[in-house]
């Protein structure tokens, strides 16, 4: 699965659960929401490294990644952004082939 199958199927998702609970995601909405999971994964990081109550659970950290990456992908389709040219440029230009003229 590439990076805009993922953010369609997790759009979808989205709008599924913003129907079934009236929630108005508009671009503020999905930041808040990415900034809450954001802390929850930090809370789950916190517990497995033995500095914060309660147990440690390794699935929760992942299932707090995957919340912090599927607000990400509602935020940018939310504010215009195309994830997939922002990583290309960002991140993975210089894993490019360069040309030698």
């Amino acid at each position: 699965m590439n990076l805009k199958d993922l953010q369609a199927d997790v759009l979808r998702n989205s709008d599924i659960y913003a129907a079934e609970h009236d929630i108005d995601r508009d671009r503020d909405w999905a930041l808040l929401k990415l900034q809450e999971e954001l802390g929850e994964l930090t809370a789950e990081h916190l517990r497995l490294t033995g500095r914060a109550r309660g147990a440690p659970d390794a699935q929760a950290l992942g299932d707090e990644a995957a919340d912090v990456l599927g607000m990400l992908l509602i935020y940018c389709a939310r504010a215009g952004v195309d994830l997939d040219q922002a990583m290309q440029r960002k991140w993975l230009k210089s894993l490019e082939p360069q040309s030698e003229d």
